[in-house]
């Protein structure tokens, strides 16, 4: 335990002076989130011209779907945060600084996540919390403490989701060099498809997106609960998912850490 502490400890000051760093050119910065705010705010101003043509899909409304859209966004930007780093991965590998990481006293995924904070998904996590706000005050959700707890878990569990997926593509790297392709191909899966309800897929792709890559997970069945269209007992522990995925994960890293050859063998 006091190594996981020291590790979290050594991690934040990594990230400040990533953010010290970052904040040494502040127009970049500025642009940067800018930037991932104006990406994201197409991406539901789509949503929002298909639903004047459309009024209803699957029996969501314009504000119940921004809803959705704001838990799956703002999961999405808590999970690349802090791991937007790790994207450089394969480079990382090429270039041989893997081999510094594992020559330091610090564990290696830690050392990684410290080198650099994502800036566009501050763009992003301002976009999802502004629709969580405005459209939580238009959708009709009766709000108390339990909802608003298992909002606040849901969304972290969601982030965990993504972060666990991100993860265990990323440590395959360790081993196959080069998996961006595949990381870009299962994070459009997750913000294409979880942006909208799952029964407008229907069939076995809905059951794919649920049991499968649980797309589902990070927002759908969380945002079903909370708007009351969902209520089945199993779907009050989908935030758990998230930590068991994480952990998955990161014991995946483990394993393909202990295969690790450097790219001089």
């Amino acid at each position: 335990m006091d190594e996981v502490f020291r590790s979290l400890r050594l991690y934040v000051l990594l990230q400040r002076a990533s953010a010290r760093g970052a904040m040494q050119y502040r127009l970049n910065t500025v642009v940067g989130i800018l930037s991932g705010a104006i990406w994201q705010g197409t991406g539901f101003a789509f949503i929002w011209v298909v639903m004047h043509t459309f009024p209803s899909l699957a029996g969501w409304g314009l504000a119940e779907i921004a809803f959705l859209y704001g838990m799956r966004l703002t999961a999405h930007a808590l999970a690349m945060i802090p791991l937007m780093s790790v994207n450089d991965i394969q480079w990382v590998v090429r270039n041989g600084e893997f081999d510094r990481f594992l020559l330091r006293p610090l564990n290696p995924l830690v050392q990684l996540m410290g080198n650099r904070m994502g800036i566009a998904q501050f763009g992003d996590l301002l976009v999802g919390a502004g629709l969580l706000i405005v459209a939580g005050q238009n959708a009709q959700i009766q709000w108390n403490a339990w909802i608003i707890t298992f909002c606040f878990l849901a969304i972290v569990g969601g982030a965990l989701i993504e972060a666990a997926f991100f993860l265990a593509l990323c440590s395959l790297a360790l081993r196959m060099i080069d998996t961006f392709a595949l990381r870009v191909f299962v994070d459009d899966v997750f913000s294409k498809f979880g942006s909208y309800p799952m029964k407008i897929f229907g069939g076995v792709t809905e059951w794919l997106l649920t049991f499968v890559l649980p797309v589902a997970f990070v927002a759908y069945v969380p945002a079903s609960v909370v708007l009351g269209k969902l209520d089945t007992p199993w779907a009050l522990a989908a935030p758990l998912l998230g930590v068991v995925l994480v952990a998955l994960a990161y014991l995946m890293w483990r394993r393909q850490l202990d295969h690790y050859q450097s790219v001089g063998h």
